[in-house]
């Protein structure tokens, strides 16, 4: 016989069982669209912005003669947020959300969504990691590159005022684990010949220059710069900034010493002081070295600094920067009206980032469509004439095949099993799909053994298989018909609707008995996912 300790053991591994699976498959029916503030988007200093951007948009439009696309549909805007927010697609719970709202509040509501969503704020870190530590792994023990992204995640989910981020990064000290932002200076630590684990101050001045300030003042490292104006004097008095920071028992901290630099040929040694190439006024007098130099990259004033982050912002959402390459944008031109419009209202508004970013966002241009009936130029796209087509980044490129996968969003709120084996496909995925490191807005195409991944992978096939957890199983369980799986399908994917055409094609193909209909999404999921259109920002 059972008894009442047997009954009580068995009822609670249904118990279990059954919470395990309530949160592994969902309930069917999509909660309805959260409560958002679109105040926002209506007040009148954030329309005059919007404004202003879309007449300096379309006056560059106009002086160059050129056509314009029409605007694109909603949906196809809001993978555009995804892509470029969250390096994902909207998930299909998302969609039928997005759905149900009144046309003009779909896109304020999702963007919003996705700000306030933790995707967004581990997206935008690991891009701003790469731009300040880049890829690897750092000097063993001494740097802590995931609790550096942890940290930056924060900071962004926060939206701490960018300017107050980056005064942080320059000036941090203490220890790596106990304050992140020191990792900025400790992934350049110097080990080995006696180096002591100290910071490589060119390093740093390469990276400040590069990453803060959009320029690529340390090509004037080891002599003048041929193009520009910077001299080696310029590059050598922004290093000496970090000639004071040490490593010591208690972190990262300013004490005393020189920068000195000794000749290659000669062997004499030089003491620099520190010095900036431009704008001294800007440079306080007194504090730490590294102190004075975070006041003078951020100051209001800088004529570098919020240019660098808005056209980093504006490479981000459209794949294409305002100025190109996106660290350099100096130049003998004067730079281009948008980028010191945004600039000048990003400076006005306490480097408030989701302004700059809702701004971009409801912007013409952001909202043009990339396929038109006349033949596109590079001016179109530089100009915002049409939305730039671009290749989805690797994080990207996962982010969407994994999303695509699941009818529900999968975020840091989704089942620990669900993320556990989420982080584990994609970790394989990005090894065998070659990343492309630090360069954010790599415009090469797709190679060969990427598109064999794609097609022949494990994480396409796994997540593509007619299993209860995947969508092609789903998806044909759950739908009526074979119109609303296809459909289904194509929004899950493509962020789309069939056409005429591709619906009869893929009718045809459900109404084959030879194959059960789960065998059929499967073959449906894995030919949406190998399609041109679904590894390419449009």
């Amino acid at each position: 016989m059972i008894g009442k300790r047997d009954l009580l053991f068995f009822g609670l591994l249904l118990a279990g069982a059954g919470a395990l699976a309530f949160h592994l498959v969902p309930p069917r029916r999509a909660p309805g669209p959260v409560s958002y503030d679109p105040s926002p988007y209506h007040a009148s200093d954030f329309r005059t912005g919007v404004t202003k951007l879309n007449e300096a948009v379309n006056g560059t439009i106009r002086a160059e003669s050129l056509k314009v696309a029409q605007p694109a549909d909603d949906l196809t805007i809001a993978r555009r947020l995804a892509s470029a927010l969250a390096g994902t697609v909207p998930s299909l719970e998302e969609i039928r959300r997005f759905e149900q709202l009144p046309p003009g509040e779909r896109l304020p509501w999702y963007l919003d969504t996705l700000l306030d969503d933790p995707r967004h704020a581990d997206y935008f870190a690991e891009r701003w990691a790469r731009l300040t530590v880049g890829t690897e792994d750092g000097p063993f023990v001494l740097f802590r590159r995931r609790r550096y992204v942890a940290w930056l995640s924060d900071q962004f989910q926060k939206n701490r005022p960018y300017d107050a981020l980056v005064r942080e990064l320059l000036t941090a000290d203490g220890l790596w684990t106990d304050h992140p932002a020191t990792n900025f200076v400790t992934v350049t630590l110097q080990q080995g010949d006696g180096k002591n684990n100290q910071p490589d101050p060119v390093r740093l001045a390469g990276r400040t220059t590069r990453a803060f300030l959009g320029l690529r003042i340390d090509c004037a490292q080891c002599h003048d710069h041929p193009f520009a104006s910077w001299k080696q004097t310029d590059f050598e008095g922004l290093s000496a900034f970090f000639g004071q920071t040490h490593v010591g028992f208690s972190g990262l901290y300013d004490g005393d010493g020189d920068y000195v630099i000794e000749e290659p040929g000669t062997g004499e040694k030089t003491t620099i002081e520190p010095g900036v190439p431009f704008s001294p006024e800007f440079l306080p007098a007194g504090g730490t070295r590294r102190s004075r130099l975070a006041a003078w990259v951020t100051h209001p004033q800088n004529p570098y600094f919020a240019k660098a982050l808005v056209n980093r912002v504006w490479a981000l959402m459209f794949g294409r920067p305002i100025v190109a390459p996106v660290d350099n944008i100096e130049s003998g031109d004067a730079p281009p009206a948008i980028l010191t419009l945004l600039a000048d209202d990003f400076v006005k508004h306490g480097y408030d980032l989701r302004r700059l970013i809702r701004t971009i966002a409801a912007s013409e241009a952001f909202a043009r469509r990339s396929s038109v009936d006349f033949e596109v130029t590079k001016l179109h796209e530089q100009t915002g004439a049409v939305f730039p087509l671009t290749r989805m980044r690797p994080e990207q490129t996962a982010g969407a095949v994994l999303q695509a996968a699941s009818i529900t969003t999968q975020n840091s709120r989704s089942h620990i099993v669900l993320r556990l084996i989420r982080f584990g496909r994609e970790n394989d995925f990005l090894q065998r799909y070659a990343d492309n490191a630090e360069d954010e807005l790599d415009v090469r195409v797709g190679t060969i053994p990427q598109r064999l991944l794609m097609m022949n992978g494990k994480m396409v096939t796994d997540v593509v298989k007619a299993e209860p957890l995947n969508a092609s199983s789903r998806i044909s369980v759950l739908t009526p018909t074979d119109k609303a799986a296809i459909d289904a399908a194509f929004l899950a994917v493509l962020t789309r609707r069939p056409s005429e055409t591709e619906l009869n094609f893929f009718r045809e193909r459900l109404d084959d008995k030879s194959q059960p209909r789960s065998q059929h999404l499967e073959d449906l999921f894995w030919a949406l996912l190998n399609s041109t259109e679904f590894s390419w920002q449009h």
